[in-house]
């Protein structure tokens, strides 16, 4: 199967970028709404309707739930995208569906997603409700837990640009976790059944983003919704989608979202889990914070009225501004930081820092100055 042909045709050429809310998937949810496929299963903190989509007829169940984080949109995109591979009336949509029953909210927490904030509009973050359940949203992805009985959980959501694969300098493209059920964080029967998953999805991103692959941190919480369903006993996976080289608006991780996706359930139909990958897992890089969006290296500042040669950083801020996302770069740290990347870096090899503000690289200034007062930087990057 050619997967870059599958995800030209497929791809859902509506929904696009950081932004995404529930007025931009109404519609698709609206046509998808053939024979009473999309369900009003609850509603958010303002009211806001939380639907869901089940397609197939198969024995295998699959939970899928993204935008648990309202602005962690690049999952809910390779979902439609998906979606409309379901709906293609080929004889590969035909085997999935006669495989598996699945079962999308595609936005969990639209109140998040219209305000593009991580939390709800209580100011919660869902991922830390599953115990307390103290969120309306929370109790919906609890009842249908309960209800669907999923055989697998997907927990789809973004990752920041600061993390890489280990110290390698590449960043973390996607990243995947079988989460803990304990404290020990031991391996049972169904986290092994994740974690052959995850080495399998692995094998197939290597030919496309070789050793841009991440392994999530698997300290145990049970106050996080997946570490909550491993300990119920159901096989579940996380997704982080990460940063590719100059991909801010992710859709070239949204891609390969997609890849993953089709991955899982072809290795799931054709029942083809190799029985003990553990150590192929575990060889995958821990996510680790190594990266900033902006390094400066190299760069001349005075400092109380000493010239020192050193580094300085900055980082984009996601802001929204009339329904759109604007990054901003803002200067986020100054030092040596050894061992640290960045995503843009720049050798000034001694050029002098200078700007409108205070000549010196503030940390929460605008990343607006000059080196050598003749090559200017406006927002982080050479402006030519």
């Amino acid at each position: 199967m050619n997967l870059e042909e599958l995800f030209e045709h497929y791809k859902e050429q509506t929904i696009q970028g950081r932004y995404l809310t529930l007025e931009h998937i109404q519609p698709l949810l609206d046509k998808l709404n053939t024979d009473n496929q999309v369900k009003l299963i609850g509603k958010s903190v303002l009211g806001k309707p939380i639907y869901s989509y089940q397609i197939g007829t198969g024995k295998i169940s699959i939970y899928l739930w993204s935008q648990m984080h309202g602005n962690e949109s690049t999952t809910t995109k390779a979902l439609f995208d998906f979606i409309n591979v379901l709906n293609s009336g080929t004889d590969f949509a035909a085997k999935l569906l006669a495989t598996f029953t699945f079962y999308c909210i595609p936005i969990l927490n639209p109140d998040g997603a219209a305000l593009y904030t991580r939390e709800n509009a209580n100011k919660i973050d869902l991922n830390r409700d599953s115990q307390n359940l103290t969120q309306p949203e929370s109790n919906v992805l609890r009842d249908v837990f309960e209800d669907f009985k999923p055989h697998y959980c997907f927990n789809l959501h973004d990752q920041r640009t600061i993390f890489g694969a280990g110290d390698t300098g590449k960043p973390a493209t996607v990243s995947f976790l079988a989460p803990s059920y304990n404290e020990e964080r031991e391996v049972n029967d169904n986290r092994l059944k994740a974690i052959n998953l995850i080495a399998g999805i692995n094998d197939i991103l290597q030919e496309y983003i070789p050793g841009q692959v991440g392994r999530f941190d698997d300290s145990f919480n049970i106050n996080c919704i997946g570490d909550t369903f491993q300990f119920l006993g159901v096989p579940t996976i996380l997704f982080e989608a990460g940063h590719y080289p100059g991909d801010y608006n992710r859709e070239i991780t949204r891609k390969l979202i997609f890849f993953s996706l089709i991955s899982s359930f072809e290795i799931l139909s054709e029942n083809d889990l190799v029985d003990n990958r553990f150590y192929d897992y575990l060889n995958i890089s821990q996510n680790k914070v190594v990266f900033y969006d902006f390094m400066y290296k190299n760069i001349k500042i005075n400092y109380d009225g000493i010239e020192i040669i050193t580094n300085f950083v900055a980082q984009y801020r996601e802001e929204l501004i009339e329904n759109e996302i604007h990054f901003n770069a803002y200067i986020a740290e100054v030092g040596e930081l050894e061992n640290y990347f960045g995503h843009f870096e720049y050798d000034g090899e001694g050029a002098s820092y200078s700007d409108e503000y205070t000549n010196f690289p503030k940390l929460n200034q605008k990343a607006d100055f000059y080196l050598d007062k003749n090559i200017k930087f406006v927002n982080g990057l050479i402006k030519s």
